[in-house]
């Protein structure tokens, strides 16, 4: 599934994004799925889960993609 989710700040952290985008339950699932190498950004296995992921920033995990999109900008 590809989704894209709109931050209005700079910036949202990874495990913010995947929790927004409905990928993970809990900010717990989150913080395990990245810690365990689950979660790839551009392209590459992220394990840090206050990653800081920007307009363009692709983040993947359990088959399922995430493209970061800014309203307004």
């Amino acid at each position: 599934m590809d989704k894209e989710i709109n931050v209005k700040e700079e910036y949202i952290r990874l495990d913010s994004a995947l929790k927004l985008a409905g990928f993970v339950s809990t900010g717990g699932h989150a913080k395990m799925a990245v810690q365990y190498g689950e979660v790839k950004v551009n392209g590459s296995v992220c394990t840090m889960r206050g990653k800081k992921l920007y307009k363009g920033d692709v983040a993947e995990y359990g088959g399922n993609r995430l493209v970061i999109k800014n309203a307004g900008r």
